[in-house]
């Protein structure tokens, strides 16, 4: 089976490694998988004249409900789709949005979520049928680059590199996106660092870019940019802040390196679907501090695989914690592990797409719903 892939490839970013990890899993199990960007496309008609001027596609997948899922409204293949998190926890509040989100999932022959908890959401804000709403947590799998150097990362961060073996260095991964809130922290953090400058934070990942996107609302065209004014204000901030770096974005296997290598991850968000990052740092080993959403509390229990804090005050409050008690750092590292390799395996990610993609197949091919339900989709979880 061919199937067409839309999602949100920004390159060196959560939602692109997501995209490749699912695709070799649909690949994996014999199918033939086309992974394209959303903005390649500006409506629902483009993406159903690919469709109809390639007849060898039979089914497709989007990730993000309205940035991907909307472009496929008009197809005619059966297709499923998997909420990236912001569609659910931000998007549901515009109208406009909430509709035609309303619209792909009632469309869609399977949904997608990465915890119980944007499920629920899901049903609550949006018209849909529980019994097609499967939870998937992601797969987790770090891999650590051999060539990584530790001091050329912090002199290419501009970070001091004396005393680099005392230095307590937080790293907070994060595209400079206004929902990831790289500058919640920094001026505490800065304050902080001016009491005992061994306390650095280095913010790592892509900057936003100029683009334009045409959203077909309706009958109506809204046409939205992504401001790059932000990241000018945060490069702006982060300069004039004791103690906080800006470090260019890295590849996935040097990015791992430096999580490895620092004394915790942080996260500051206002909104996740289920940060990678945060359980990248736990397979790694490495102590996370964590925004207290929705999200983040779903993968983090506090005290027990990291730990949450709800205001910048209580993230130094946290991070005092995690550096005078040595038995509660080692117990959130180690419970953090095992949590991600119990429940964030490739192997049942892997399993789970290759049945809901079986079930696309099996409505290509005219199959009853009740036989497909109860043969194909029976053993996934919902």
């Amino acid at each position: 089976m061919k199937l067409l892939f839309l999602a949100c490839l920004s390159p060196k970013t959560g939602n692109h490694t997501t995209a490749e990890r699912i695709r070799s899993h649909i690949e994996s199990a014999g199918h033939t998988c086309e992974l394209r960007d959303a903005a390649e496309f500006q409506s629902p008609a483009e993406v159903a004249n690919l469709i109809s001027s390639n007849p060898t596609f039979e089914g497709a997948l989007a990730i993000h409900l309205f940035k991907a899922g909307r472009l496929l409204l008009d197809i005619q293949i059966p297709f499923g789709v998997i909420f990236g998190g912001t569609d659910i926890n931000e998007d549901v509040k515009v109208e406009q949005k909430r509709v035609v989100m309303e619209q792909v999932l009632q469309k869609a022959r399977f949904a997608v979520a990465f915890t119980d908890k944007l499920k629920e959401e899901a049903e609550l804000y949006l018209l849909s049928q529980s019994s097609r709403i499967y939870v998937q947590p992601q797969g987790i799998q770090t891999e650590v680059s051999e060539k990584f150097c530790w001091s050329e990362f912090l002199r290419s961060s501009d970070a001091s590199i004396e005393h680099v073996d005392e230095l307590r260095v937080f790293i907070l991964v994060c595209g400079l996106r206004r929902v990831k809130d790289p500058l919640y922290l920094v001026e505490v953090f800065s304050e902080w660092h001016y009491e005992n400058p061994l306390n650095v934070l280095i913010i790592i990942g892509p900057k936003c870019t100029v683009c334009l996107c045409l959203f077909f609302l309706s009958n109506s065209v809204v046409r939205q940019k992504i401001d790059p004014l932000f990241t000018v204000e945060v490069e702006a901030v982060v300069k004039r802040a004791a103690g906080v770096f800006l470090a260019q974005e890295r590849s996935q296997q040097e990015l791992h390196a430096a999580m490895k290598r620092c004394f915790a991850v942080v996260n500051s968000s206002v909104s996740e679907g289920m940060s990678a990052a945060i359980l990248e740092a736990m397979d790694l080993g490495v102590p996370v501090l964590a925004r207290d959403i929705p999200g983040n509390a779903a993968v983090v229990q506090h005290e027990f695989t990291g730990l949450l804090y709800s205001s910048p005050q209580e993230f130094v409050h946290q991070s005092h914690r995690l550096l005078s008690d040595h038995e509660l750092r080692e117990r959130v590292v180690r419970n953090g592990k095992v949590y991600v390799e119990e429940h964030h395996g490739l192997n049942q990610e892997r399993e789970t797409y290759r049945r809901l993609v079986d079930a696309l197949s099996a409505r290509k091919s005219g199959y009853k719903d009740a036989v497909q339900n109860n043969l194909v989709l029976s053993a996934l979880p919902n």
